[in-house]
C-alpha cells in the first residue's frame, strides 16, 4: 500500500540555484515555441508542469527522506526538464517518452543542461499495468509501442523513484501501477496541477 508524505507547504520558497533557475526559463521558452507551432498536430498530452516547483520538492524530498538507491524513472518525461533536474541532484535518471517529437526536444534539454540522463522511447507502463485502469480511454493508456522497460533491460521496482505529471483523472491510475510494481520503500512523485505536488511511500 502507498503511504502519503506531507510536503510542506513553504518547499516552494526553498532555494532555486540561479543556473537552473535560468535553465528552467530556456527550456520554458522552448516549449512556447514548440506549442506555438502552426504547421503540425498539437501533441495534447503534454502540458509543462511547474519546474521550479518540482525541483524544489526534489531537492526537500532528497534532503528530508530515506531513497533506496539513487536511480530515477520519469514517465512521460516530454522536454526532460524533471528529468534534467533530478540528475542535476544527483540521481540516476532515465526518462521514458512514446511521442518521438517529444523525445527530441528532451535530448536537446539534455545537452543544453549538461547533465547524464538517459532517454528511451518507449511505453512507461510495466506489461500489463493497463488491466489496472478502470477508464478504458485514460490517456496512459493505448500507446502501441515497444515497453521501455524490457529494452532497458530493468522492471519498475528497478527504481527508486517515479516521477508523473498524471492527465487529470488518471492519477489513481498511477498509484495504482507504482502500488503494484513498484519497490517496497519506494517514492512515487506525481505533479498534479498549480501547488498539488503528492509524495508517496510503497510500504
Amino acid at each position: 500500500m502507498l503511504h502519503k508524505i506531507d510536503i510542506p507547504s513553504g518547499v516552494d520558497s526553498r532555494l532555486v540555484p540561479d543556473a537552473i533557475a535560468k535553465s528552467i526559463e530556456l527550456a520554458k521558452q522552448r516549449i512556447e515555441t514548440f506549442q506555438d507551432r502552426w504547421d503540425r498536430p498539437q501533441i495534447e498530452q503534454f502540458v509543462a508542469a511547474d519546474y521550479s516547483h518540482v525541483f524544489q520538492a526534489l531537492d526537500w524530498t532528497l534532503e528530508t527522506q530515506m531513497t533506496i538507491g539513487r536511480r530515477f524513472v520519469e514517465w512521460g518525461c516530454g522536454f526532460a526538464i524533471v528529468s534534467a533536474c533530478a540528475a542535476h541532484l544527483g540521481l540516476d535518471v532515465i526518462g521514458i517518452e512514446s511521442e518521438d517529437v517529444l523525445l527530441v526536444q528532451g535530448q536537446t534539454t539534455v545537452k543544453d543542461w549538461g547533465v547524464p540522463v538517459e532517454l528511451i522511447h518507449g511505453n512507461f507502463l510495466p506489461p500489463g499495468a493497463e488491466s489496472l485502469a478502470d477508464d478504458p480511454m485514460l490517456p496512459s493508456l493505448g500507446h502501441k509501442i515497444e515497453n521501455a522497460y524490457e529494452s532497458l533491460g530493468l522492471d519498475l521496482d528497478d527504481f527508486a523513484m517515479v516521477y508523473s505529471y498524471p492527465w487529470p483523472g488518471e492519477d489513481d491510475f498511477h498509484e495504482a501501477v507504482f502500488d503494484r510494481y513498484a519497490a517496497r520503500g519506494a517514492l512515487l512523485m506525481m505533479f498534479c496541477g498549480p501547488n498539488d505536488i503528492r509524495l508517496y511511500r510503497k510500504s
